[in-house]
């Protein structure tokens, strides 16, 4: 049982920049990456009552990625998907086709988020609000994004066969979605915490595929 599509999920504990160093060009036909957005969202250093849940303050949020990191990832994959580019811009050509998740509802945060691809199509957006997405869902990422959002990517900008390439797991919801979708996935988290969290996560989801 599990994944109708046999997919290969190879997740390492390391910094991404090490791995990409090693790789040939264009060793990935896309990239779908979430790296820090540069913004201080990275937990709190408190627990106050406010309306996101607690999460330990960790720093990884300071700074955006090297331009030495935007250099390597075009020179790996054939195509990127990058969210938050527009905190990166000065790193990025023009496109047209950028991805906005819309969640739908107002809140403190955003009311949308901004992903930059190397595309040309027209740009998108992905329509779900934060309570569906995360209804049931125990986040253990600051910066979590629904499995459900990596589905559609997948579903519109990735071909059978695609090698995805992930430089910043996170909580692991793309790996999840790969998995159920039958692309094969190579990601890279260098927070030991994080990793072993989305390495647990997608375990637990592989069980409960077997109970049907």
């Amino acid at each position: 049982v599990g994944n109708e599509v046999s997919s290969e999920i190879k997740l390492y504990n390391m910094d991404c920049m090490e791995a990409m160093k090693q790789m040939p060009d264009k060793a990935f036909d896309l990239a779908i990456v979430d790296p820090p957005y540069g913004i201080g969202f990275d937990g709190q250093k408190e627990n106050r009552d406010t309306n996101r849940k607690f999460h330990e303050f960790k720093g990884w949020d300071s700074q955006i990625p090297s331009k030495e990191y935007f250099e390597n990832l075009f020179r790996v994959t054939a195509n990127s998907i990058i969210w938050g580019g527009n905190y990166m811009v000065e790193n990025l050509r023009n496109s047209r086709c950028w991805l906005a998740w819309d969640k739908i509802q107002e809140f403190s945060g955003s009311d949308f988020e901004l992903a930059w691809t190397s595309f040309d199509r027209p740009a998108k957006s992905f329509r779900k609000s934060r309570v569906e997405s995360y209804c049931g869902i125990s986040k253990i990422h600051p910066t979590q994004k629904p499995v459900a959002l990596y589905k559609w990517i997948l579903k519109n900008y990735a071909k059978p066969g695609d090698k995805i390439l992930d430089t910043h797991l996170g909580s692991g919801s793309i790996a999840i979605a790969c998995y159920d979708m039958g692309f094969d996935l190579t990601g890279y988290e260098i927070d030991k915490d994080y990793y072993d969290a989305a390495v647990n996560r997608l375990e637990n989801h592989k069980k409960q595929l077997t109970l049907f």
